[in-house]
């Protein structure tokens, strides 16, 4: 072990630090799991003792307390919002939702500093936690042409020991505002600012319900769509034999308290076990997948989706953070289902994001044709890392690159279409007149199923 520590005395200072007496080795012997880990990329240490996981998360400033997670099975842990985090002693970390895994790494002890009491409550140290948050685990600077030191520069003498709550959460979002990213949020209490990409719209209710009536009306002559997860997943049948499925997001998809993951899946396959029938995919000359209103949610429904459309396995993306390896993230063929391998249009606006555009990215290099048509969409990929601030306020960021097979990403910019049309405009609107669906329905009756 690592600094000359045995298996044992690990297990005894993580009890001590957890706040327990401390008990013979030999009386109690350490599940595999239990000790503490740092995971690799993501600022965050894990204490894990006696069924409770607690998260640290560290900056070169310190380390600040974050969530506990209670056990649920061995080597898994439920946190408060619900997620499930699981543990494998070979050095792994996996948490419901989220695409691939994170890399653990054994520590000998927890960090000193995340034994000291908590960081200082002032707005100086505050601040600096905030921007060295961003500094350590951003990893879109340089492409949006932000020079971070810069905005410290100009802020940081701003801030002094009678700056207000109110006056510190102004400034931190005039700090961010220039990134425009969906997956950067700052929070204090009811209070939260974040930026969509220049130009886009923000998703609400409202525009979802307005687009499905929309689309009933100028594309479906009136036939309703039939609806499933809550209305959440919605299908209809159309003329020539092509099919048309739109997802409104990738979460919600469950009624249960907390949206556990493992509903949300259960949702989705009964949704796509009402859909894609022996009988339909066999006859299924094409289909319309629309995510132009889509909000995102657990990128491995859309991966668990992405496995319904194939027959062979493939990567779906490849994952990074700044300082670890990339990661490559497989879509594997649904098993003991019928699938559907044949021409798909996928439909995608800015207001696609998140989890529907990895679902979107997912989809480039699957066997088949798969054809985009609309918008570039919003261009946020990354799960978020929640850090916790001196203080109470809490912010939101991303920390991860979804790459292509070349190594790019289409952070900011978004996945751009291969024909473009226009998306939900006032006139198409007006007119009842749908370009992309149009498009969809005219390059899936020109292909012909594999």
């Amino acid at each position: 072990m690592r600094h000359g520590i045995s298996k044992a005395a690990t297990a005894l200072v993580a009890l001590a630090l957890a706040g327990g007496a401390i008990v013979p080795a030999a009386a109690a012997p350490r599940p595999d799991v239990d000790g503490v880990w740092r995971v690799n990329g993501y600022g965050t240490v894990l204490s894990i003792a006696h069924g409770r996981l607690q998260e640290y998360q560290t900056t070169a400033l310190g380390c600040i307390k974050g969530e506990p997670a209670k056990q649920t099975a061995p080597g898994v842990y439920r946190s408060g919002d619900g997620t499930l985090l699981t543990v494998r002693a070979s050095g792994t970390l996996r948490l419901s939702g989220s695409a691939g895994y994170r890399e653990l790494h054994r520590l000998g002890r927890l960090p000193a500093a995340c034994a000291q009491p908590a960081a200082e409550d002032d707005p100086v140290t505050t601040f600096d936690v905030f921007w060295q948050s961003f500094e350590e685990n951003y990893p879109f600077f340089a492409a949006k042409g932000i020079d971070w030191h810069a905005v410290r520069d100009t802020y940081r003498p701003k801030v002094h020991a009678d700056t207000s709550r109110d006056e510190l959460f102004t400034l931190f979002s005039e700090m961010v505002k220039p990134l425009y990213d969906a997956h950067v949020t700052v929070f204090d209490g009811e209070r939260r600012f974040s930026r969509v990409r220049p130009g886009t719209a923000v998703i609400g209710s409202d525009l979802d319900t307005k687009v499905k009536d929309y689309i009933v009306r100028s594309d479906l002559d009136g036939e309703p769509l039939r609806e499933f997860a809550n209305g959440r997943i919605s299908y209809a049948d159309l003329p020539g034999g092509q099919g048309y499925l739109r997802l409104s997001g990738f979460a919600g998809y469950s009624s249960e308290e907390g949206h556990a993951y493992a509903a949300e899946l259960a949702e989705l396959d009964k949704a796509l076990d009402t859909v894609f029938t022996a009988e339909r995919t066999a006859s299924l000359t094409g289909l319309v997948i629309d995510l132009r209103i889509n909000g995102g949610g657990a990128d491995a429904l859309g991966l668990h989706l992405a496995g319904r459309l194939t027959d062979s396995s493939y990567t779906a993306y490849r994952k990074r953070t700044q300082y670890t390896r990339p990661q490559p993230v497989p879509v594997k063929p649904a098993r003991g289902v019928p699938r559907y391998g044949g021409p798909v249009a996928v439909l995608t606006a800015a207001t696609t994001s998140s989890a529907g555009e990895t679902f979107t990215q997912a989809l480039i290099d699957r066997p088949g044709r798969t054809v985009r048509i609309g918008e570039n969409t919003q261009g946020v990929f990354s799960d978020t890392l929640d850090r916790t601030l001196p203080g109470g306020m809490t912010v939101w960021l991303p920390n991860e690159e979804f790459l292509t097979r070349r190594g790019g990403t289409f952070d900011g910019a978004g996945i751009p279409p291969h024909i473009r049309t226009p998306v939900f405009t006032e006139e198409e609107f007006a007119t009842d007149h749908d370009s992309a669906f149009d498009a969809a329905v005219a390059v899936l009756r020109e292909q012909k199923p594999a």
